[in-house]
């Protein structure tokens, strides 16, 4: 086995930083917290909290435990495990959509990441001092007409993932999680602190947590199981690729665990940091994915100490986006590395390079190529519809019926082996009967929708 498959961490705790890194990202701090409010606080926390046991928790251990048996990148290890258990070496196709999911993901991404890193620049040089709701509307769109301005902040963001990447797995990856991600939790803490003394935080508080179980219906389940399935992280290969570099001493449910009960904590924890700034400033909690970039800035612009709490409210968001680009663009490189015995450099500045490339036409459809779709949708809708409604719960639905029903349950009890019979049990259950039909009904609602 070449590349990829040679490499480990060093420690659990780095192999969790990089994968809680690869689990948080933009969409769940901001998205988590909005579809929480708007779907009975509490009592959609409680639904969310079951699908995320329920569903997610099974299967990211089906996800890890084939990457540490197959030891090899997502294709390579689902054929790896298929031909241990006597089957087709086929089932790599279900590890090339982790990966094609992962790529048309990061393609987008890029650009969002690109954004933060750009609002970063501007709070650190103005602080947004005097900034209003008008004025930041103005310059959210004068960022999205600036495509030369977007490919800047997007190659900065792009050249920092590839250098950490080309680096290696304990040299690159490692050393930028163990900083980045206990600095990003610090930095939540500490902004929900401020929070809590500088208004609006009994307000947040009411938003998320308290329960009306009168808007829990059958969409609230399909939104819950959707927002556990995408804020893990699963079906995208990042998983997959960070399980080949598990060593065999560490046990897959043990950090399993906690890597999701650290994915839900952030995504409540980023709710005390945004909306306190939201409330006490009198803007719309509702404003979705523009929140950040409209409304907050007016908040910063309004609160004491907001130029210092503009600059780290950034910057935590930047460690968040770099993290899950390193978890989406390892995989694809850990690919090449084990399929062409690609030295990693070359892989690494080949998959970056193409997705700089890739994402100059998802900048493009912001502005000069918005009126240019694909049944209705532009470059980057039809590329998130593909992913995300498409690639990720396919993926999942088939790694689950792999996991569940191809691989014997010698392999999985040997890879699961801290788990006693009863925990054994209950996760084969639900890796079976219970996460397939799930993923099913989110496919097929999101191909109607």
């Amino acid at each position: 086995m070449a590349g990829a498959a040679q490499s480990h961490w060093s420690s659990r705790f780095a192999f969790i930083m990089a994968s809680v890194g690869f689990a948080v990202g933009l969409g769940n701090i901001w998205r988590f917290p909005y579809v929480t409010g708007e779907n009975g606080g509490a009592a959609f926390v409680i639904v969310y909290l079951a699908c995320a046991f329920g569903i997610g928790i099974p299967i990211l251990m089906a996800e890890l435990l084939i990457g540490r048996r197959g030891q090899a990148s997502p294709p390579n290890a689902m054929a790896n495990v298929a031909a241990e258990n006597g089957k087709s070496r086929q089932w790599r196709v279900v590890g090339g959509m982790g990966l094609l999911a992962a790529y048309t993901i990061e393609i987008v991404y890029a650009v969002i990441v690109g954004w933060v890193l750009w609002y970063l620049f501007k709070a650190v040089t103005t602080g947004f001092v005097g900034i209003d709701g008008v004025a930041a509307s103005a310059e959210f769109a004068s960022v999205l007409d600036n495509s030369l301005g977007m490919i800047f902040w997007t190659l900065v963001g792009l050249s920092i993932t590839g250098l950490i990447i080309y680096a290696g797995v304990q040299n690159g990856i490692e050393r930028a999680v163990v900083v980045m991600m206990p600095l990003m939790l610090f930095l939540l803490v500490a902004l929900a602190g401020y929070n809590y003394f500088a208004g609006g935080f009994s307000e947040a508080v009411v938003w998320l947590f308290t329960p009306d179980f009168s808007k829990i219906g059958p969409s609230t389940l399909l939104v819950a199981i959707g927002q556990a399935f995408f804020s893990i992280g699963v079906a995208m290969g990042g998983m997959m690729i960070y399980g080949s570099y598990l060593p065999k001493s560490i046990s897959i449910t043990q950090s399993v665990f906690i890597i999701v009960i650290a994915d839900t904590f952030v995504a409540v924890l980023a709710g005390l940091v945004i909306f306190p700034a939201v409330f006490s400033n009198g803007l719309d909690p509702a404003a979705g994915p523009g929140l950040i970039f409209q409304t907050l800035p007016v908040a910063f612009a309004q609160m004491p100490g907001g130029y210092a709490f503009s600059v780290l409210f950034f910057v935590m968001l930047s460690f968040a986006g770099i993290t899950s680009m390193v978890g989406l663009v390892e995989c694809v490189n850990g690919w090449l590395e084990d399929s062409f015995e690609m030295p990693r450099h070359k892989s690494a500045l080949l998959v970056v390079g193409s997705i700089a490339l890739l994402s100059v036409l998802s900048i493009l459809s912001y502005n000069v190529m918005s009126d240019y779709t694909i049944g209705g949708k532009n470059f980057n809708d039809t590329l998130d519809y593909f992913s995300n409604q498409i690639l990720l719960p396919l993926g999942g639905l088939c790694i689950a019926t792999f996991a569940g029903w191809v691989v014997s349950k010698e392999t999985t009890q040997n890879e699961l082996s801290s788990l006693n019979n009863l925990g054994y049990q209950v996760w084969h259950f639900l890796i079976r009967f219970i996460v397939p039909p799930a993923l099913i009904v989110i496919f097929v609602m999101g191909v109607i929708s």
